[in-house]
């Protein structure tokens, strides 16, 4: 979806495919890229989407994209991840405040 190079994780949830990726926020430079304090101290963030499964979501209306909010950073790439798929359960689940799959289901794909 939005980044080729991202590490994307997909779970299975109410006939919905749910895609994730834990993405550093402030990622070490090459002089440190091996600093394991440097790793230790970075924060994650994350992006996803929401699609049905064989879906192609780089086509308009194949998928609900979604991401952190702004400033919003966790302590670890488990953190992260484990909000994202929440984020993406509560889109499915329709109770996420601004994002549905409604479209998908109605438009068909």
């Amino acid at each position: 979806m939005a980044d080729e190079t991202a590490d994307w994780q997909t779970v299975q949830y109410e006939g919905f495919e749910i895609h994730v990726s834990p993405v550093a926020k402030d990622p070490p430079d090459a002089a440190h890229a091996g600093d394991a304090a440097a790793a230790q101290n970075s924060r994650y963030t994350y992006l996803g989407y929401v699609c049905h499964p064989g879906a192609n979501p780089h086509l308009p209306g194949h998928a609900v994209p979604f991401h952190a909010d702004g400033e919003e950073s966790f302590k670890s790439r488990d953190d992260a991840l484990y909000e994202a798929v929440h984020v993406g359960r509560s889109i499915i689940d329709g109770t996420h405040p601004d994002l549905t799959v409604l479209p998908l289901v109605t438009g068909g794909v």
